[in-house]
C-alpha cells in the first residue's frame, strides 16, 4: 500500500476542543456500539511554521525551574508537540478511546538545541499497536524539525494505554514481573505540590485535561483527585539535572504511579560519570516521602 502522504493543518489545534471532540465521540461509539477497528491511522498529521509564544515559554521556564534562556526546554518542545499528536488520537480511524488514555512512558531525543526564534515544522504519528496485560498500548511519534531544513532537531515516543480496551487479534500481554524492593534513598530534593499545581501547568502547556484541574472534574472521570501532569513531573526532574545534561541529550521517563494533588514528592539525581570526569548519564527517582511509593523513574544520557 502506498504512503499517503501526511495531513498538513493550516493551524495549530485546539487541545480544548480536541478534548471536547472526544468527549462527544465516546458518547457517540457507546450510543451506536461502533466497531473501533484494530488498525492505527496510516497518515501523520503536520502543523508548519510553527512560531513560539515568548510570554508561554518564560511562564513554563520559571514554573519547571528551567533558566530563562532563548533555547527551548525539551519538555517545552513535548508541550508545543502534544496537540498535534492529539489530534491524531482524535481521528473517527483511531481504534483507542482518546480520554482514559493512561501515559506510561516517554523517551525524547534532543539533538541540538532550538531557539525560540525558528519556525518548527512538528509532524505526529501513530505506531505500533500492541497488547499489554491491563489493555491496548501504542506508540505517538512526535517529531520537529526546522523550517530551514529537513533535519529532525526532537523526536519524542510516548506511550500511552487505552486500560481494559482489549482489541480483537492484538494478544496481551503476559503478566508483568513482580517489581523489586524499592528502599528510597536520601532525596536530593522535596517538592511541595499545591492542589493548582495542574491548573499551573495546564496554563503554560495548554493540556487542559479535567483529570489535573481540580477534584470535582477528576472525580467524573475516575480519579479520587486531580493528579498531577506526568510530563510536569519529568520535565521538572530534567530541570533538577541541570546545564550539565548540554544542549544534545537523551532523555528517558517511566510512569507509575500518579501524584495526587496536594502532594510532597521526594526526588534523588544520581550522576555517573565517564572513565575521564566527564558527565556521562544522570539517573532520578520520584517518590512518595509518606508512602515510600514510586512515581517514576527515568534517566538523562549524553548524545
Amino acid at each position: 500500500m502506498s504512503d499517503p502522504g501526511p495531513v498538513v493543518m493550516g493551524d495549530m489545534p485546539s487541545l480544548s476542543k480536541l478534548y471536547v471532540n472526544a468527549a462527544a465521540t465516546a458518547a457517540r461509539r457507546r450510543l451506536l456500539g461502533t466497531d473501533l477497528g484494530t488498525a492505527l491511522p496510516e497518515s501523520s498529521h503536520e502543523v508548519r511554521g510553527v512560531k513560539v509564544d515568548v510570554e508561554k515559554l518564560t511562564a513554563y521556564q520559571h514554573l519547571i525551574g528551567e533558566p530563562a534562556t532563548d533555547v527551548l526546554p525539551a519538555g517545552f518542545i513535548h508541550a508545543l508537540a502534544f496537540p498535534v499528536a492529539m489530534s491524531v488520537m482524535n481521528r473517527d480511524d483511531f481504534p483507542l478511546p482518546l480520554l482514559g488514555m493512561i501515559h506510561l512512558r516517554n523517551s525524547v531525543e534532543q539533538r541540538r538545541a532550538i531557539s525560540f526564534a525558528e519556525p518548527l515544522d512538528i509532524t505526529a504519528s501513530a505506531m505500533n499497536l500492541r497488547g499489554h496485560r491491563s489493555g491496548t498500548q501504542l506508540d505517538m511519534v512526535a517529531e520537529v524539525r526546522s523550517g530551514k531544513g529537513d533535519d529532525v532537531l526532537w523526536r519524542g515516543v510516548s506511550t500511552y494505554l487505552a486500560k481494559g480496551v482489549f482489541l480483537p487479534g492484538i494478544d496481551k500481554q503476559s503478566a508483568h514481573k513482580a517489581a523489586a524492593d524499592f528502599r528510597p534513598p536520601n532525596p536530593t530534593a522535596l517538592w511541595q505540590l499545591g492542589v493548582d499545581t495542574g491548573r499551573a501547568y495546564a496554563a503554560v502547556s495548554g493540556d487542559f485535561n479535567p483529570i489535573h484541574l481540580s477534584a470535582l472534574s477528576a472525580k467524573a472521570l475516575g480519579m479520587r483527585r486531580s493528579i498531577a501532569h506526568g510530563m510536569y513531573l519529568a520535565a521538572r526532574a530534567l530541570a533538577d539535572v541541570g546545564a550539565v545534561k548540554g544542549e544534545a541529550f537523551n532523555w528517558e521517563v517511566s510512569f507509575e504511579a500518579p501524584v495526587f494533588l496536594p502532594a510532597r514528592v521526594a526526588l534523588d539525581i544520581t550522576t555517573v560519570q565517564a572513565d575521564g570526569g566527564a558527565w556521562e548519564r544522570s539517573d532520578y527517582v520520584a517518590w512518595s516521602p509518606k508512602a515510600g511509593r514510586k512515581h517514576f523513574t527515568g534517566s538523562v544520557t549524553v548524545r
